[in-house]
């Protein structure tokens, strides 16, 4: 699964430096480094290294640099290290790593190399780990796109190991014996006659030794907490309620506020009239922030939220489509060659294949709405410019870009921005966002010397999210005898890319991967088979979205594929596997038929329904079991299997199971943004509601290690979830949906 078994020095440059009376270890590549974001003056003699791992009298703490949303990064971060330095997880501490692009991730490119996850080619291979130089040279510190534990498998654990040889090397030079005869267990050198000796006794002689020129990393065979279930390292202090979030965030001297921005999205702020709002209960200041809003500071947030209900305010309008009919018609006038955007996959000859099938063309069109984010801890940031400095308190997904966002917008140097990042409660994406980041920035500026926290209400961020985008996806199909022999698919969307990066102040060039993610790299073979994307014109702001999109993409296709497999009269497990040759995803399909003891008697108005969709390198498989009756829909099992390649923790990985499941359930069943006069029109969760407890269904997991490569497990669960629930409905009532959300046809409970 890994790509080395040993770090040569070639490659990677260990080194140790004391700092605040303990050690500090890492790796870094050796030809190019970035600067340690902990050391100290560089006079002292300290080394420009990337820490990971810092050893004082207090213990063992894991420098974490991604953030923690929920996830469990955290601990399967801290694992990595603790496999190889030989340390109990519970006396580990692990703290964020500070904004510093020496905390880049190397791996969060890595999917876009051009070939399906089922081509494990040496040049496919070879590509995907060239991927790792491009996120390393942009030194992005981002959490996204199930690639934490992906950029982390190797770089935690040769932390772990080198620090471990050069405290070894370090008893070795105290007890005056051979190195050779001493081991190390919880934490402590152990000597052959079993005297020992505290880690945080030898970090100081440490910074004495580096480590050899090849650093050996454990087998999985050997491995004692990896590959094991494990305690969250944050599960006692979320639990006991003093974990901070971001909305916890305390300051001397602390204001409130909340932002009131246009509602419609990306339109300016002509003028506004806070009379009435700068006379109520608590009110400090009301301003204009940035060209697009207001904020109302104030002595606690619901005055604030009150404060800004009162302030008038005139909007201009956006020139954009004004409604959802609007936008879905830009979509549906998009398939042409003027918004051509990509043909990731063009195997045979489809424009041949389909005239010759005659009746035998199957055609249908599929729709996905807009979808918001949603978090549950409302979105908030406190900030504090003072003396020249700037602090960020904000849980966030790339820390680096709210640093830059603070340099931009103040002017002082990189160094005079802080960026500190607790908890979240969720971000599903959003907080890959900085337009929270930058108004709480803005309204620091206002208040010079005063922190002030900034936070804004549901209704404000569920009407000024950056949305999971609208598409259309339009299939032309043909069938022959038992098998697809055409299967030509078409996806119109705004791009991600264009309006997410456009934001960062980036212009990526060349066509958008996610227009037709979750489609052209999946495992099915039909003979001729070819998938174009459409990129509709820029318009309502868009951004990733739980799976990006693969979240709409996967329900497109798994329901074409399952309607042809009716339309052949085959059992659609039989079907699928019928046209997947790869062995990896045939055993993902199989093990999950296995799970749901698929083909089994079901009861009248029953339905079972299967779903198969790669996203993120991994195959992920559903099946999920309904009841129907007098047009509502219970939902009553769901069995998931999918393949990570290396299970670091089997537990956290069936929680992301459960979670991408149900998050894909929700999507599906009654969640979608609409537009009418050019404003969103869902406020709370009274309008964008969400799956409950009761409508939540019976889970079923199995975890698979076949893939050749390790992969995250954050967002794979969720693209399934729509087409199987959909070919569910259609097994139990013959009803083909087509589009979400399903609650247009059906009740659920």
């Amino acid at each position: 699964m890994s790509r080395i078994g040993t770090i040569t020095r070639r490659t990677f440059l260990l080194g140790s430096t004391a700092i605040a009376g303990g050690i500090l270890f890492g790796y870094y590549q050796y030809k190019q480094p970035y600067e340690n974001p902990l050391s100290s003056d560089p006079k002292q003699g300290k080394a420009a290294i990337t820490p990971y791992i810092k050893i004082d009298a207090t213990g063992v703490t894991i420098i974490a640099p991604r953030a923690e949303m929920g996830q469990g990064v955290s601990t399967t971060l801290a694992v990595l290290v603790a496999e190889e330095l030989d340390v109990l997880l519970s006396d580990i501490k692990v703290e964020h790593g500070p904004a510093a692009n020496a905390y880049y991730n190397s791996a969060v490119l890595e999917e876009g190399a051009p070939f399906p996850p089922t081509d494990t080619s040496a040049t496919a291979e070879a590509v995907r780990d060239f991927m790792h130089v491009p996120g390393k040279l942009i030194g992005m510190q981002i959490t996204g796109g199930s690639s934490s534990t992906v950029d982390a498998y190797e770089k935690m654990r040769v932390a772990g190991a080198a620090a471990r040889d050069v405290l070894l090397s370090a008893a070795a030079a105290k007890l005056g014996v051979a190195k050779s005869s001493l081991s190390t267990k919880d934490g402590q050198v152990v000597t052959a006659s079993g005297d020992s000796l505290a880690y945080t006794e030898l970090a100081t002689l440490a910074t004495e030794f580096e480590p050899p020129s090849t650093i050996p990393l454990k087998a999985s065979a050997q491995w004692q907490k990896l590959g094991r279930s494990q305690p969250r390292t944050d599960m006692l202090p979320k639990v006991l309620g003093s974990a901070e979030f971001g909305v916890d965030i305390k300051q001397p001297d602390l204001l409130y506020a909340t932002v009131k921005m246009n509602p419609h999205l990306d339109g300016k702020l002509l003028s506004f009239d806070a009379t009435e709002a700068e006379q109520m209960r608590g009110v400090k200041k009301v301003f204009a922030i940035g060209e697009h809003g207001i904020a109302v500071v104030a002595t606690n947030t619901w005055y604030a939220f009150q404060a800004a209900k009162k302030v008038q305010c005139q909007w201009a309008k956006t020139d954009y489509p004004q409604s959802t009919e609007a936008l879905f018609a830009q979509a549906a006038a998009s398939f042409n060659d003027d918004h051509f955007d990509s043909r990731m996959r063009d195997d045979g000859d489809v424009e041949q294949a389909l005239p010759l099938a005659g009746n035998n063309v199957i055609s249908a069109e599929y729709r996905a709405p807009m979808l918001a984010h949603a978090p549950m801890e409302p979105m908030n940031a406190t900030a504090l410019l003072k003396n020249g400095k700037l602090d960020i308190w904000a849980g966030n997904q790339i820390p680096t870009q709210a640093k830059r966002e603070g340099v931009i917008l103040t002017g002082l140097a990189p160094a005079n921005v802080r960026v500190h990042t607790p908890y979240m409660g969720g971000s599903f994406g959003r907080r890959l966002e900085m337009d929270f980041i930058k108004y709480a920035i803005l309204v620091a500026k206002e208040m010079a010397g005063t922190p002030v926290k900034v936070t804004w209400s549901r209704e404000e961020d569920t009407t000024h999210d950056s949305y999971r985008p609208f598409a259309i996806a339009r299939f032309k199909t043909a069938l022959e005898a038992n098998k697809v022999v055409a299967f030509d698919a078409q996806y119109a969307c705004p791009s991600v890319t264009e309006s997410q990066m456009g934001r960062l102040g980036v212009t990526p060039p060349g066509p958008d991967a996610t227009i037709v993610q979750g489609s052209w790299e999946q495992a099915y073979q039909f003979e001729n088979y070819r998938v174009t994307g459409y990129r509709v014109p820029k318009s309502v702001p868009v951004s990733s979205w739980r799976s990006v999109g693969a979240s709409q993409n996967g329900f497109f296709n798994e329901s074409m594929v399952d309607e042809l497999a009716h339309r052949l009269k085959q059992d659609p497990i039989a079907m699928r596997l019928a046209h997947i040759s790869d062995p990896t995803n045939r055993k993902v399909l199989e093990a999950a038929a296995e799970l749901a003891n698929w083909g089994k008697p079901l009861p009248n108005n029953h339905g079972m329904g299967v779903a198969l969709v790669t996203s993120f390198g991994v195959p992920c498989a559903e099946i999920i079991e309904v009841a129907h009756e007098s047009g509502t829909i219970k939902i009553l099992n769901a069995y998931v299997v999918a393949d990570v390649g290396t299970a670091l923790d089997p537990r956290n990985i069936e929680a992301q199971l459960m979670s991408g499941l149900n998050f894909g359930l929700a999507a599906a069943m009654m969640a979608e943004i609409t537009l009418k006069d050019g404003m969103v029109q869902q406020t709370n969760f009274h309008n964008y509601d969400s799956i409950r407890m009761n409508q939540s269904p019976n889970m079923h997991f199995k975890i698979l290690q076949n893939g050749e490569r390790i992969r995250g497990i954050g967002e794979p669960a969720t693209p399934p979830a729509a087409p199987a629930l959909a070919n569910a409905i259609f097994a139990a009532t013959g009803q083909r949906l087509r589009e979400m959300p399903f609650n247009k046809h059906f009740q659920f409970v």
